[in-house]
């Protein structure tokens, strides 16, 4: 059982990181402005994300995958196209379509797959990382070594979306409103499908999703259901699922996460945490925590000042 203070900060943790699961909602602009040059862009405490967030290609180096998913950065990052036969990408206002070409070739394979599994036209790719990693201005925590990808529960339209549509569409809730359950009126066969294909690829390590659609997948997967102990809940996730790959063999400069269990994660026991009320209904603390100070340049992984003094790569 988890103690109540360990629940409290777990729960004030997620709140912390609550703007992920909203900010994948968020529409973006047809016509984004280029941020402004910084002051002083040399100054210790500027938060590592504003630099970051000014490059716009990636680094004209070979590939490496420096630091860890929630502290680090990207150099020779691969573009996923933002148009495929089976794929388009979303918000392409934030220019966060770049990744791991390990994780670009995984995407466009499920991709496939869903094609021919689920019967989908196709998947809406949200936010993988930016040209560099790094942190971002907005949204995520992690995403920053281009191993971390999101895609929208929603299945692509059979059309091609416009530009417009791809900024102010918003993809659909899975989640009943309880919060106990999906929704049959929209959870489908289909995703059960899309989720075991991404599951079932082996660099993949663990895919991030709300409670209940896990709850679901424990409910309607069939024969071989070994790829559910990859499929893990968290907060939010109830729009999109995160795909989140192990580091690349030969990659020693990046820091993953331990292996998980085995187990299937479907006892009625694994979700008691996540279906409690603290959870579902958490109470705002008496005393709001102050902001935490941005992370700086100097608190990541030395390698990342180097990427971004690099060469851009060719547009």
């Amino acid at each position: 059982m988890t103690s109540r203070p360990i629940l409290t900060l777990l729960v004030l943790a997620a709140l912390s990181l609550g703007a992920d699961a909203a900010s994948a909602q968020d529409r973006g602009s047809v016509n984004p402005k280029p941020l402004p040059p910084l002051a002083n862009p040399n100054d210790p405490k500027l938060g590592a994300k504003e630099l970051f967030a000014r490059e716009v290609l990636p680094t004209a180096t070979p590939t490496r995958v420096i630091g860890s998913y929630s502290k680090g950065c990207l150099a020779g990052a691969a573009p996923m196209p933002i148009n495929g036969e089976t794929w388009q990408v979303m918000r392409l206002s934030r220019n966060r379509n770049w990744g791991y070409p390990g994780m670009i070739a995984l995407l466009k394979r499920l991709s496939v797959k869903a094609h021919k599994d689920a019967g989908w036209p196709g998947i809406l790719v949200g936010d993988i990382a930016q040209p560099r990693g790094g942190p971002a201005l907005s949204g995520h925590a992690s995403h920053q070594i281009g191993l971390d990808a999101d895609v929208w529960l929603t299945p692509m339209p059979d059309r091609r979306l416009s530009r417009e549509e791809r900024e102010d569409m918003s993809a659909v809730m899975m989640v009943r409103p309880d919060r106990l359950d999906v929704d049959p009126k929209v959870f489908t066969p289909g995703h059960v499908l899309v989720l075991r294909d991404a599951a079932q690829e082996p660099a993949v390590q663990r895919i991030f999703v709300n409670a209940a659609i896990k709850k679901a997948l424990c409910r309607e997967a069939k024969g071989d259901r070994s790829w559910l102990a990859k499929i893990r809940p968290w907060w939010g996730h109830d729009y999109h699922f995160h795909i989140r790959m192990r580091c690349p063999a030969g990659a020693s400069e990046c820091e993953g996460q331990p292996s998980q269990s085995e187990e299937e994660g479907c006892k009625a026991s694994d979700f008691d945490f996540w279906f409690s009320d603290a959870v579902l209904h958490p109470k705002p603390p008496p005393i709001p925590p102050k902001p935490k100070p941005p992370m700086t340049l100097a608190q990541m992984p030395a390698a990342c000042k180097a990427v971004l003094n690099a060469p851009d790569a060719k547009p």
